[in-house]
């Protein structure tokens, strides 16, 4: 979970942004402990305090729970909760307005699905 922290967002956002990052590419899997408040705090040169406020984050959304004198865990179906609202997020960040274009070029399905095509073979030769 080695990132670097942009200066221009909350840290205790990017904290918890992370984490969830790294629950979604598994590195964190259900039921595994993450790191302590004092390993982030220590591994990102922060305030306690403030990587405590993003892991409560991820524990508010039931994303994470405590095992008393244990740590913080991954909860059961987070994974699974965190792609799902990603998914919507992606909706209506991305798909909705890209729509709203191809509406006003006057491109339909077909050739939007072309499009969508070719930025996939695209990235695939990069």
């Amino acid at each position: 979970m080695q990132t670097n922290l942009d200066e221009q967002r909350s840290i205790f956002l990017q904290i918890a942004e992370m984490l969830e990052n790294a629950i979604l590419s598994g590195a964190y899997a259900e039921e595994q402990r993450i790191p302590s408040i004092t390993e982030i705090s220590v591994n990102y040169r922060i305030n306690p305090a403030t990587a405590l406020k993003g892991v409560n984050i991820l524990v508010d959304s039931g994303l994470l729970y405590k095992k008393r004198g244990l740590g913080m865990f991954v909860s059961e179906g987070a994974r699974g909760r965190i792609a799902q609202r990603r998914k919507e997020s992606f909706y209506q960040d991305y798909v909705r307005p890209l729509l709203a274009e191809a509406k006003k070029l006057a491109v339909d399905q077909e050739e939007l699905s072309k499009l969508i095509e070719r930025g996939y073979l695209d990235d695939d030769r990069a």
